[in-house]
């Protein structure tokens, strides 16, 4: 197993826990207190693209050796000339082609395009109680950036508010709640797209949606994630509530209607119950059985109004992986997400997490292949999202570049929810009548928040842009969480921006396979991208002739 470093001289970082390869500890704590690079770059902003203690130090790479297929055996070319994607107006002059020129906007959609300021969407935030708990800050820092957010399942199954007649729901204040929310930040970029899975159909979710918000909402149905092979799972410590929750039809482990187990809860022997979702698609026998089951279900759900359909499946094989994309392409889905091993969560099984699936470079590379077959066919091929261990801005670049042309977007669940905890918790800190609200954690600020500054001003390096987008009274109620998203994705946006510029392609739909290379023979060999020294050889070999 390859060893990711702890700490990390150059930008003045460490990890609080061990380390994975997208640079966040495998474990994130939501009162963590600091100090990884996506945790630093919450208050500093882009300052954290550059090395530490400027005009005191030299730095050097140490990342140049890469073992194994990952996505860090892939490198992002350079160019030396030229200038793509420049803007209607500009010039390839070099007045014109600065890395801060660079078009981070993009859109994806079938028919309707749903314009993104950034090439990111959230994961699925759905009835993980850490989820709702900060909710407000996912919710105003994704609208405010213009980029997707997804609430993921079994919200409205788990709302002890929701109410349901005749097996449907008619009232769920927790959906209501997370919709408005980013609506009411929202300028039109960007979406709100809510999962349905099984207990959710049931339920009537897709139904009360429309109904209620119609076409601003896209609908996403759920086969997967990158972190289990199960359905979704929470844990609950109280009895009543599981009880509620088995009413709701859910599976609870243990099962609390037994005596024994009601004993044993009692006793303090058993401390939580654990609710799960169904597994889709098990009383069907074959995959034509799947693929009618589907195509019915969508025209359901355009029967019902709804014009943007999505599709999220998880790193199962390559039969499921075909299906997806063939399916969805087939049903002119708006958006095709999928989640490689090892995805994050809120509860999974862990020895599940380690061991199960595709590893995210390997099926986001044979979803390339198959979408190519499609399109050789003459099929518009569904756009897609990439997940599964994205967290940097060089993450963001080489799985677009891995995945052109089809792949708009990069969905990060763990790295955007990061700004939700740290800004929750200064906002907690500094105004403590606002500490339970916000479920901050911390009675006072630590030292590594204290380093930068004592004021929301002084904290959040995207302070007074965001001021400027939304103007000096909105910014007394807005989350400090989002204040932390917005001067995230400005670092994100600005290392894009560099790494693009460099890729002498300033505008991210330029950006095609041809961007990056394969730093071992075996990573060429799997993505089909590469071999480093074998690209260009042939030009360069013309130019010495």
């Amino acid at each position: 197993m390859i060893q990711w470093p702890k700490s990390n001289d150059v930008l003045g970082t460490t990890n609080r826990g061990n380390p994975a390869e997208s640079g966040l500890c495998t474990l994130c704590r939501s009162d963590c207190a600091g100090k990884c690079e996506t945790w630093m770059s919450c208050l500093k902003g882009r300052h954290m693209l550059y090395p530490r203690d400027f005009g005191s130090v030299t730095a050097g790479s140490a990342n140049t050796c890469h073992v194994g297929v990952s996505y860090n055996s892939l490198r992002i070319q350079g160019f030396s000339y030229g200038a793509q994607g420049v803007a209607a107006g500009r010039t390839t002059n070099p007045d014109d082609c600065l890395f801060t020129n660079v078009s981070l906007e993009t859109s994806f959609g079938a028919t309707e395009k749903t314009k993104v300021r950034m090439p990111l969407m959230t994961g699925a935030l759905g009835s993980t109680f850490i989820a709702a708990k900060y909710w407000d800050s996912f919710a105003a820092g994704c609208a405010l950036i213009g980029i997707p957010i997804v609430v993921g399942e079994n919200v409205v199954g788990v709302d002890r508010a929701s109410s349901m007649s005749g097996g449907r729901i008619e009232k769920s204040p927790e959906l209501d709640r997370r919709i408005e929310i980013y609506n009411r930040y929202s300028d039109g970029y960007g979406t709100m797209i809510v999962q349905l899975n099984v207990e959710d159909a049931r339920n009537g979710v897709a139904e009360y949606v429309i109904e209620k918000y119609g076409n601003k909402v896209c609908i996403e149905l759920k086969w997967g994630q990158g972190a289990k092979n199960i359905g979704g799972e929470i844990e609950v410590t109280s009895l009543d509530y599981a009880l509620f929750l088995k009413k709701r039809g859910y599976l609870l482990d243990p099962d609390p209607e037994l005596p024994e187990v009601q004993d044993a809860f009692k006793a303090g022997a058993i401390k939580g119950f654990a609710r799960h979702s169904r597994l889709g698609y098990t009383d069907l026998p074959s995959s034509d059985a799947v693929h009618q089951n589907f195509m019915e279900t969508v025209a359901y759900l355009r029967g019902l109004g709804y014009t943007k359909i999505s599709l999220k499946t998880g790193s199962y094989g390559m039969e499921a992986l075909a299906m997806a994309i063939k399916y969805a392409t087939d049903a002119n889905l708006d958006l095709l997400t999928i989640d490689g091993s090892g995805g994050g969560t809120g509860m999974s099984p862990w020895n599940m997490m380690e061991t199960w699936g595709v590893p995210s470079i390997l099926l986001h590379s044979k979803a390339i292949e198959y979408g190519n077959i499609l399109a050789s066919q003459g099929k518009k091929v569904v756009d897609m999202s990439f997940a599964g261990g994205l967290a940097r801005e060089d993450h963001i670049f080489k799985a677009l570049a891995l995945g052109a042309p089809f792949v708009k977007l990069i969905c990060m669940g763990r790295t955007l929810m990061i700004p939700g905890f740290l800004g929750s918790n200064i906002e907690g800190a500094l105004n403590p009548e606002r500490k339970e609200k916000v479920a901050g954690n911390w009675d006072s600020l630590p030292k590594t928040v204290r380093d930068i500054g004592e004021s929301p001003e002084q904290i959040f390096a995207g302070y007074e842009s965001l001021k400027a987008k939304i103007g000096a009274d909105e910014m007394k109620t807005v989350p400090y969480g989002a204040i932390a998203a917005w001067t995230l994705a400005d670092k994100l946006g600005a290392g894009l921006q560099q790494l693009l510029a460099g890729a002498r392609k300033f505008s991210v739909t330029e950006i095609t396979r041809g961007d990056i290379v394969s730093a071992n023979r075996e990573t060429a060999h799997e993505t089909g991208i590469r071999f480093i020294t074998d690209v260009q050889d042939e030009i360069a070999r013309k130019i010495l002739a």
